[in-house]
């Protein structure tokens, strides 16, 4: 009996073993499967008597564990190639084996289709959060969708200025002209604002000494860009005064900002004009304007508004969240990737195409932004490569087709002595 055991201990070594060199044929076949999670051969032993006889009867593999190490991020330089770098999984949404569902995948191949959605080679959708006009996030995990629509224009609502005004400049010979601004001040400077179409209308606004430490600003623009303005002739849109104290703050200033009806426009659009917080303000008068002892130089200068443009592009942040760029230099924030975390990696259930489903043994999906939780972060542009080591699983088929031949050894051996114990009659 003990020689029958052996025999039969030899050939489940050689069903074990054969299943293990599968395990190692499905992680080399999938050397260069994006996003694939090698797996390794679980075996355990086979006892063959009752308890406490401690005769074994062999092995059996009991399954192929999947190892969740991270793979090599490579970079494509395709903006809608997407890789996790850390723990998560994207999350897909669709139809797999004619089952429709919610699905996880670690291999980013994503790309816009004619609806605007970001899918995978496959079809599926990728799912994330709407981020509204206001850049809030909703709560509602859906399909990304990035709109083929043009973005809307929006109007100049405020204008921000940095800038030094020389302490030592004195007032111009002439008082304030609009007829004639260059001879009538110290300083300038130019922008283009907005209005409700997304026309663009050139402002020019002029800084006058009026005396130590006060200045006046008036700010115009030609005629034909108001309506029923002049052509050719300076229309003043704004103006006010400043105030400076010793140190070169700003101490007070006035009427920053007005109103104006651009030609063929929403009348009445209002536009304020920021020089920093003053120190009437209850700021230090040093965040916007100033007066020293300087040439007279602009810092910065910004305004909010901006013309209709068309999607150009995308981009996607560390934390998942997809940006549409436009023609006209915008980039709208549209949605934010939802990324699942799993209490257990291992208890998710391949699927086939790059995608796992979660299980009773994974535990349900916990999905979140990129780089909250535990979960990694986003690299745009990359694909996460296979974690499989090629150098290992070569190593390790040799130890399974040398343990392989080792059980054939015992079923050969245990054969010839039993053909002895045949003998034995004759």
């Amino acid at each position: 009996m003990s020689v029958t055991s052996a025999m039969w201990a030899g050939v489940s070594g050689l069903n074990a073993e054969g299943q293990a060199l599968g395990v190692i044929g499905d992680n080399v076949a999938n050397a260069n499967t994006v996003g694939f999670k090698g797996s390794r051969a679980l075996f355990e032993d086979v006892l063959g008597g009752a308890a406490g006889s401690n005769l074994g009867a062999g092995v059996r593999m009991t399954r192929a564990q999947q190892i969740f190490g991270q793979g090599a991020i490579q970079n494509t330089g395709q903006a809608t190639d997407l890789a996790i770098s850390g723990d998560g999984f994207f999350v897909v949404k669709g139809v797999m084996s004619g089952v429709q569902g919610q699905y996880f995948t670690r291999a980013g191949q994503t790309a816009l289709n004619a609806d605007g959605f970001l899918t995978t080679p496959n079809g599926m959708r990728l799912q994330g959060y709407a981020v509204d006009a206001n850049g809030v996030v909703g709560g509602n995990l859906g399909d990304v969708q990035i709109s083929q629509q043009p973005l809307p224009p929006k109007p100049t609502s405020a204008m921000a200025l940095d800038a030094n005004l020389d302490a030592g400049a004195t007032p111009p010979i002439n008082p304030w002209d609009p007829a004639n601004p260059a001879a009538t001040s110290n300083f300038s400077t130019s922008t283009t604002m907005y209005d409700s179409l997304g026309q663009p209308h050139a402002v020019d606004t002029y800084f006058v000494n009026t005396g130590p430490g006060t200045w006046e600003y008036h700010s115009v623009t030609d005629g034909a860009e108001v309506a029923g303005g002049t052509p050719g002739t300076a229309q003043e849109i704004a103006s006010g005064t400043l105030t400076f104290d010793g140190n070169g703050a700003l101490a007070d200033s006035t009427a920053a900002g007005g109103t104006v009806d651009w030609a063929g426009a929403t009348p009445g659009q209002a536009i304020t004009l920021d020089f920093g917080t003053s120190i009437a303000a209850g700021g230090t008068g040093l965040d916007g304007i100033t007066q020293y002892g300087s040439p007279n130089n602009i810092g910065q200068q910004t305004q909010d508004g901006y013309g209709s443009g068309s999607l150009a592009g995308i981009r996607v942040d560390a934390d998942g969240t997809v940006n549409g760029v436009y023609s006209n230099g915008e980039v709208v924030a549209v949605a934010q990737l939802g990324i699942a975390k799993f209490t257990a990696n291992d208890g998710l259930d391949r699927t086939g195409q790059n995608m796992w489903s979660a299980t009773k043994e994974s535990g349900e999906a916990a999905i979140s932004a990129a780089g909250s939780g535990g979960r990694g972060a986003i690299v745009a542009g990359a694909l996460e490569q296979s974690n499989v080591d090629i150098t290992q699983q070569f190593v390790e088929l040799i130890v399974h087709q040398r343990s392989f031949q080792a059980n054939s050894k015992t079923i050969t051996t245990a054969d010839e002595m039993l053909q002895e114990v045949v003998n034995l009659k004759r």
